[in-house]
């Protein structure tokens, strides 16, 4: 798995601090973006996350190119529909070649990963012959599996990326979309590390877990 910051926000961190304060202030949001002080910046984005006042958030926005990820996780992530993706087509893009995800519980049993591997190369052999016997691509890749790596653009804001670390950064989430998440985390913090920091999972804003059972970081609801 690869995730690269392609573009973002320029300055976002001064970007979501000027659009706050234009709601009340005279001047342009262009003179408040000169005028403010790296000081007043965290100022006001501390403000803003105390208070829950978030849209000012939504004009940083962050693309990435992930690589190397499972349909079973694209599947996921695209269940976010507060960003733009754009995914390698199944459809015109033939796969001479084959790479997917092996969890690592899979390859723990050494038997089974075996078994895993051969039935993956099957599935691409065959899909191999049909294409060699002329058939459509888009109908060939439906014997492809989910393990099958796929690569994405994603485009999302900042308050969006809250939202979905708040979900997928959880420790009961999925460990591949874990992963994923903890990776755009850490290419968010380069550029913009008070955003970056408050990626995390929705127990720390809660104070408590609200999924049936804990992952042990912190006590569910009625344990507390």
């Amino acid at each position: 798995m690869e995730v690269a910051l392609l573009s973002f926000t320029p300055e976002p961190e001064l970007i979501v601090a000027a659009a706050a304060r234009l709601s009340t202030s005279s001047i342009s949001a262009g003179e408040l973006r000169q005028n403010l002080s790296a000081e007043q910046v965290n100022s006001l984005l501390e403000r803003l996350l105390s208070s829950g006042h978030l849209s000012p958030f939504e004009h940083a926005s962050f693309t990435f190119a992930l690589d190397g990820i499972s349909r079973v996780t694209s599947h996921q992530l695209v269940r976010h529909r507060l960003a733009s993706y754009t995914q390698q087509s199944q459809r015109f893009v033939s796969f001479n070649e084959l790479n997917f995800v092996t969890p690592a519980t899979i390859v723990a049993k050494e038997n089974l990963k075996a078994k895993y591997g051969e039935l993956i190369r099957a599935s691409h052999e065959l899909y191999r012959q049909m294409l060699d016997e002329g058939i459509p691509a888009e109908d060939a890749r439906y014997v492809l599996p989910s393990a099958v790596e796929t690569k994405l653009v994603m485009t999302m804001n900042a308050r969006e990326l809250m939202h979905a670390c708040s979900l997928r950064l959880c420790q009961k989430a999925q460990w591949e979309i874990v992963e994923l998440f903890e990776r755009i985390k850490a290419e968010v913090t380069k550029v913009a590390p008070r955003i970056g920091a408050e990626l995390k999972p929705k127990c720390y804003q809660l104070g408590y877990c609200d999924e049936r059972e804990s992952c042990g970081l912190l006590p569910t609801r009625k344990e507390r």
